[in-house]
């Protein structure tokens, strides 16, 4: 029989706004560390270098993080123009240079071929998995790889500042996926005088937003105490994405069980994915079929 694991059953997301200089699974272990939470995991890693909206869930909210990885999410970033490096932001080493400056006009018509369903390299440091390795593993050891391009789904890509000729501030809207290093590798290339990412903040990462995340040393603050939950939001809110059917005492307990349950008339149509709840509480993920919804992620609440 294996170990049950230690730790609260405390369930919900916290919207950490996380600094510079820390991993992403470091903020997840401190966390789950100051909740005494027995399960955590996040939505989404960003780079140790950035900043901004990580969305961190504990308890029974893990089994709503695909939906969160999977929503839309919007980065402003810094270009700095004139100079390539061999991770694709300021951490590495620079590779290549270049005198050319293009104009802000120039910038503003190449943003357009980095928007809607592109085709995009990861970055030579990157956690994509080349042979059963990581690509950064064998970059830090010297190798270069080919990496096959991976589809990527931008919404939008705007210059919202042009701070001096050697940089330029982009914000962008995407997908699951991107990488903003490769954004600003790729397009310093378009415009022919290189590029790489100095500065990144993830602004909002589906229904989270970094204004309302709170910071680490708050939450080293505030650890084991009870004033920490209060900063705690309901697993529910990360379903926003999906459409949310009601259900009866009955259909719930059924749902429960693993078995489709009836939920109240909507505009949903046969096999959407949904959400089904009772009393305010989510029940059960699953698809809608003829009334019911037949569930594939049930919440113990």
């Amino acid at each position: 029989m294996g170990r049950s694991r230690k730790g609260r059953d405390i369930s919900g997301w916290l919207v950490i706004d996380k600094p510079a200089g820390i991993t992403s699974n470091a903020v997840v272990n401190k966390v789950r560390w100051a909740f005494g939470a027995k399960k955590a995991g996040h939505a989404g890693t960003l780079d140790p270098a950035a900043t901004g909206v990580l969305a961190v869930a504990l308890g029974e909210a893990t089994k709503t993080v695909p939906y969160v990885t999977d929503a839309l999410k919007a980065y402003r970033f810094t270009v700095r123009l004139g100079e390539a490096t061999n991770t694709d932001d300021a951490e590495g080493e620079v590779i290549a240079t270049s005198d050319l400056r293009p104009a802000d006009a120039e910038i503003s018509a190449a943003l357009p071929q980095f928007v809607g369903d592109i085709e995009q390299v990861p970055p030579q440091f990157s956690a994509v998995k080349i042979d059963g390795e990581r690509a950064y593993a064998r970059a830090r050891a010297g190798e270069e790889m080919e990496i096959a391009a991976r589809p990527l789904f931008v919404e939008s890509l705007d210059m919202v500042a042009r701070p001096d000729a050697d940089h330029v501030v982009l914000e962008m809207i995407c997908g699951k996926g991107g990488y903003v290093r490769s954004i600003a590798r790729d397009l310093g290339r378009a415009l022919g005088c290189l590029g790489h990412v100095t500065e990144l903040r993830r602004v909002w990462s589906g229904p989270f937003d970094a204004e309302d995340g709170i910071g680490m040393e708050l939450i080293e603050k505030l650890a084991k105490t009870p004033e920490l939950d209060d900063f705690l939001r309901p697993l529910e809110e990360g379903l926003a994405d999906l459409p949310e059917l009601h259900t009866t005492a009955e259909g719930a307990a059924r749902m429960r069980n693993g078995n489709p349950g009836l939920v109240l008339a909507s505009d949903v149509e046969y096999g959407d994915e949904a959400w089904a709840s009772y009393d305010g509480e989510a029940v059960a993920v699953g698809v809608y079929k003829a009334g019911e919804l037949h569930p594939h992620r049930v919440f113990c609440t």
